[in-house]
Order: C-alpha cells, then structure tokens, then sequence
C-alpha cells in the first residue's frame, strides 16, 4: 500500500512539474527574445507558484503553526486556481494559434520583389536599314547572362512580415499569452468573489409519505462544508450565520467540514456560531475535515457553543425522527458511522432524517429505511472541470435525487476547501421544506 501512494506521489509530482513547464514555456520563454530580466522574473514566478502552493497543503496537514499557515494559505492556494485555468486557457490557445497565426500573414504587408525588366519594343524597319542577319546555326550560343528569362529566379528572402521573423513570432507569443492570462486571472477573481462574499440560500421542497400533517411546511436550513481555517475565518462564519437567521428555520442543520484546524485555532472564527437561531436547535455530525484536525475537541466545543451533536445518534422530534451519523472517515480513527445505534429500534411508521455529511453513505440510509438523507461533502465539483471528477466519485453531485424510497439532497456547501474560489459550482446554504402528502 505504501508503494501505491509513492507511486501515485511522483505522477503528481511530474504531472505537476511538467504542466509549469509547459505553462513557463508558452507564457516566460516563448514571449521574450532572450535571456533577461524579463524571463527571469518569469522564472522566478514560476518557481514560487508551486513552491508556495505545495507549502500550504503540507502546512495545513501537517498542523504548523497558524500563523505561517494562513502567510502561505491565499498566495499558495490562490496560485493552485489560477495555474488551473492558466492551463487550461493555454490548451485552448493552442487550437486559436494556428487561426491567429493566418489572421496575421493575411494582414501583413507583401513585401516587394525585385522590379520587373521592361520588354523592349521593336522600332519600325526604316526602307534604307539592312535586315538583321539570320543566325548561324553552327555558331556557339553565348553564355546566358543572370538576367536571363530561362533562368530560374532565387527564392526571395524572408520577408519582415513572414512567419519566421522573430518579430511577428514574439506579437503572436504575447498577444496569446496576454489573453490567456486575463482569462485566468478573470475567471479566479470571479470565483473568489462569489466565495467571499457569502453563500446565497436555495429552497427546495421534498414530499415525505411518512411525514404527517401537522408537519407541512417544516424547514430546514442545511448548511455543509464551511471550511473556516486559514483563509476563510471570523468574518465569513458571520456572513453565514447571518444568511441562515434570516430564513428563520424550524431547525438547523451543520453537515459537516465546518473546520481546517485545531480549537485552539479556530475558536475564535467558530464563535459566530452560537448566534445560529432555530425553533427546534442546531445539530452537527462530523465530516472528514473534523477528524483531519481533531474531531472529538471540536464534538466538545461545538456543544459548548450550542450546537447539538449527533454522534451515531437520533432524536424524536414531534413529527419526525432526526439522526446523525459520524463520517465514514471516522473508521480510520475508531469512530466510524453506526447506523444500528442511530436508526435501530425507532418506530418504522414515523419518518426519518439522516444528517450524514457524505452522499455514499445513502446506501446505508436505504437499508434503513430513512425516508430522507442530508449531505455535503461533494462541493458540486467546487473548480470545473472538477466537477466530473467529484460526480464519478459520488452517487449525486448537488441537488435532490431519489434512490428507492429513499431521498438524499446534497448541498454544494457554504464555504470552499484550499483556493477561496468557486467556478461552475456556486455555493449554498439550503433550506429543505418539508411537504406531507396528507396536506
């Protein structure tokens, strides 16, 4: 097994170096005429990136300390985005290239070639002028001259305008490197400000057979994958604690992936959350990001703020049964999901949800009989084309599905892991309204 990670460790490793490379080669070498102070600021970019972006993953596995973790946090992870999109708008640009490359040579000036010789006229034969005399066969021809008109022409010589001169090749390089790097740098501003500036909410309405009459209309504010640690802290908890109190829910309910990072560093961005206001009170079960820093501190702590964890546990509510299972993560630390402790010896006529942060656990929740499961833990994908990647290794995405009797909805989460940034895969805060059928 520790040979398998190895292994995989150097692909990545060289997948990585060798997409710089390519990214380095097309945008610092390809644009400058030679050896300077130009490429070399190039290169020295080229360098850090990486370098910065590789530091903040181990940083922040690695637990170092807080301080040095949110120094390296925006440079390395803003860096691991915008090198995404540099490439892939770089791969796109290859396509434009050849296209832009014609545009060009059908704009440039023809240069001029040598001047044409005139033709001589013959002058009218006078009556008194002797007529030429015939030539001689035998005598020898003359050699030709280099004027000659059955001599083949030399091929011209390139041209300013032709594809070889260096000129025309460095305003091709860094028309397209100009373009791709707007592109990028539009493309991750755009996804951080949706990030920084807070989730919006989404309401979505799941009928329930079991649900009973007296429990139309019960709401649910779901709220997944906040992710506070070094980059996103204090201010962004309170954005999102403002934007579920205002949809003054029945019941609220935290799914999960709330921290990067130990109590001791993050209590102060947590604090928000005990303002979390709810008829029926806020819940918690653990995601896989809680056992990365710690996950029974934070079970501790979360209960001193006011949050009710649900470890392996259900509550009776008055029209439904709530339950809460760990994160199937946890079965690396001897706290994995129990569904018989959270679901076993429950009323089978009453209906049941299930906060379980990560959408492969419906199968279990099936077997069960919950009637409806809530999740995260997928981030819709959080960075197309990342979205393919996530929906291949998760039974739903975003959004609401059924799998037999069985309905799971999964958030794409509140907040963002690693780059602040959100492309294709807005995020949310989700108030699930129940519906009864007797109603």
């Amino acid at each position: 097994m520790v040979v398998v990670f190895v292994v995989i460790d150097v692909v990545v490793l060289a997948a990585l170096v060798g997409l710089h490379y390519y990214a380095w080669r097309r945008l610092v070498r390809d644009t400058t005429a030679g050896p300077g102070p130009a490429r070399r600021l190039g290169t020295v970019v080229f360098v850090a990136g990486p370098v910065l972006m590789c530091a903040a993953l181990v940083a922040e596995r690695a637990g170092a300390p807080f301080l040095l973790q949110r120094i390296l946090a925006w440079p390395g992870f803003l860096w691991m985005a915008f090198s995404l999109y540099l490439v892939l708008a770089l791969l796109v640009g290859e396509v434009v290239r050849p296209v832009l490359r014609r545009v060009l040579d059908r704009k440039a000036p023809v240069a001029a070639g040598p001047a044409p010789v005139p033709e001589m006229q013959p002058t009218p034969n006078s009556s008194h002028q002797s007529p030429e005399p015939a030539p001689n066969p035998s005598q020898q021809s003359p050699e030709p001259t280099p004027n000659s008109s059955h001599q083949s022409p030399e091929p011209p010589a390139h041209s300013a305008s032709s594809p070889q001169d260096p000129t025309r090749r460095l305003l091709l390089a860094r028309t397209m490197a100009a373009a791709t790097t707007v592109v990028a740098a539009g493309v991750v501003g755009n996804g951080a400000y949706g990030v920084l500036r807070g989730p919006k909410v989404k309401r979505v309405t799941v009928p329930l057979a079991r649900l009973p009459r007296a429990a139309h209309g019960f709401r649910i504010a779901v709220v997944s994958d906040i992710h506070l640690g070094p980059v996103l802290g204090r201010g962004f908890a309170e954005r999102v604690v403002d934007t579920v109190n205002a949809t003054q829910p029945d019941l609220i309910a935290v799914v999960g992936d709330l921290v990067d990072g130990s109590v001791a560093d993050l209590a102060p961005a947590v604090a928000p959350l005990a303002r979390l206001r709810a008829r029926h009170g806020a819940y918690f079960v653990t995601g896989n990001h809680e056992y990365f820093s710690g996950a029974d501190p934070w079970v501790a702590h979360v209960r001193e703020i006011g949050l009710r964890p649900l470890e392996n546990a259900r509550v009776e509510l008055g029209a439904f049964d709530l339950a809460g299972v760990n994160d199937v993560s946890g079965e690396n630390y001897g706290a994995g999901p129990d569904y018989a402790k959270a679901l076993g010896d429950r009323d089978p006529a009453r209906a049941a949800v299930l906060l379980a942060h990560q959408p492969v656990m419906i199968h279990e929740a099936v077997k069960h009989g919950v009637d409806l499961q809530l999740s995260g833990h997928t981030h819709g994908g959080q960075l197309w084309p990342g979205n393919f990647i996530a929906d291949a290794a998760n039974p739903t995405l975003a959004g609401l599905e059924r799998y037999g009797d069985t309905q799971l909805y999964v958030s794409r989460g509140a907040g963002a892991w690693g780059p602040p940034v959100r492309v294709g895969a807005p995020s949310d805060i989700t108030v699930v309204e129940l519906a009864s059928k007797q109603a």
